[in-house]
């Protein structure tokens, strides 16, 4: 069970993973050793998934980003959605894909160079895909807040 130490160094983890035991002592109430101890039971315990490097939006500024709802033609048909979404999830360009309710059924950010690669990554992922009955895009035009953090607090 995670304890409000544990809660309050995952906070701050999400923010900045570079942040050194003696530097995340200030904010929480427990020495850099124990702190060390912590994060290695955090890890090792899978309450952090893994350490990733964010990218400034700069680099994405160039890229032609598209917001696609995805809706399934056949939601009897397991097979045909579980291949769908092991497609996804096996695309580098998918960066997030959520299952959702309403009239959509999939929710998903992809990343491209550029209009053709759009076309081809589109043809490939969900024309030849019969469980897609339709898709909608909707292109990014700017960034305007990314931030994959869950805060935490006591109550879970």
């Amino acid at each position: 069970m995670l304890d409000r130490f544990d809660l309050q160094l995952l906070n701050l983890v999400q923010r900045d993973d570079s942040q050194t035991a003696e530097r995340l002592a200030e904010a929480v109430p427990l020495s850099p050793s124990a702190i060390a101890r912590r994060l290695r039971r955090l890890r090792g315990g899978g309450w952090i998934a893994r350490t990733i490097a964010l990218l400034d939006a700069r680099l994405a500024s160039d890229r032609l980003r598209a917001m696609v709802t995805i809706e399934m033609a056949e939601h009897a048909n397991p097979e045909g959605k579980a291949r769908l979404l092991k497609r996804l999830t096996a695309a580098d360009e998918i960066q997030f894909a959520y299952e959702v309710t309403g009239a959509a059924d999939i929710v998903a950010l992809f990343d491209c160079r550029n209009m053709d690669d759009f076309n081809q990554l589109t043809e490939r992922l969900l024309d030849q895909e019969p469980i897609v009955r339709r898709y909608v895009t909707s292109f990014v035009k700017r960034q305007i807040k990314f931030a994959p953090f869950i805060r935490l607090d006591e109550r879970g």
